[in-house]
């Protein structure tokens, strides 16, 4: 079993999404929400899926799009024993920087609510790991259980990401060409340390870049892991897979 620790499954990216769910009945998926609109998405998801989970949060690029219920979605959910953390959130200096502050207000706030309902934190960052690093230490999360989604940074950022026992996301951005600062982070980073995502419909591995992503190429991701650390690949999926139950605190 190997488990996609972070994609969205919406129906409008997708008009097959039971055939790419059924894909992955042997396997588990945590679906998480972005918006108001995705967060909703993902309750309706794991009441319906056995083998999904969620987790509910407001994505930096949403945060100028905030109604008066958004936290409260989040917040009423948490007791839910299938959403299983606080994400996507985080910060995005890529598309637009005059918001900043803004960004870190709403940041700050859902981390304070993930810590509130002891849930894992899970976090975007592009463009803005300094300033994830900083808050990550004002918060003292090394007392909270941390993911950052689709690690893209430097080995010498993993490295400091790891005294904190953060995991580091690892999906199809791994297997692109010339990819080889990550290659590098992989390489270095122990095992215990790496989740399995996919980021679906996004970020395609090789040979599908450009197409649709599915959970189901969380395989793919873990086959270019082995490679690149010289493990068979049975024994990536069982270190990440406990890596997730744990990191999640996920009921199997």
């Amino acid at each position: 079993m190997f488990i996609d620790t972070h994609c969205h499954l919406s129906r409008e990216d997708y008009e097959n999404l039971e055939i790419i769910i059924e894909e992955m009945k042997d396997n588990l998926i945590i679906v998480s929400g972005c918006s108001d609109k995705t967060n909703i998405e993902v309750l309706e998801l794991i009441e319906k899926y056995p083998n999904i989970y969620g987790t509910l949060g407001i994505h930096p690029d949403e945060v100028d799009n905030l109604s008066v219920d958004s936290f409260k979605i989040i917040e009423n959910n948490l007791n839910n024993p299938k959403i299983v953390g606080v994400g996507e959130i985080g910060l995005d200096y890529y598309w637009r920087k005059d918001n900043k502050e803004r960004q870190i207000e709403v940041f700050e706030k859902q981390i304070e609510i993930a810590k509130k309902y002891k849930k894992t934190i899970v976090i975007h960052s592009r463009d803005s790991i300094n300033d994830i690093l900083n808050i990550i230490k004002k918060f003292n999360l090394k007392d909270e259980k941390v993911v950052i989604h689709c690690f893209s940074s430097s080995l010498e950022v993993a490295k400091e990401l790891v005294k904190f026992d953060i995991k580091l996301g690892i999906g199809g951005v791994l297997t692109f060409k010339n990819n080889n600062k990550l290659v590098e982070v992989v390489k270095n980073i122990d095992l215990k340390n790496l989740l399995l995502e996919t980021d679906s419909p996004y970020l395609s591995p090789e040979p599908y870049r450009g197409k649709q992503n599915k959970p189901s190429n969380c395989y793919i991701v873990a086959q270019k892991i082995a490679q690149i650390k010289e493990v068979c690949v049975e024994e990536v999926v069982d270190i990440t897979t406990k890596n997730a139950i744990s990191q999640f605190d996920l009921v199997i």
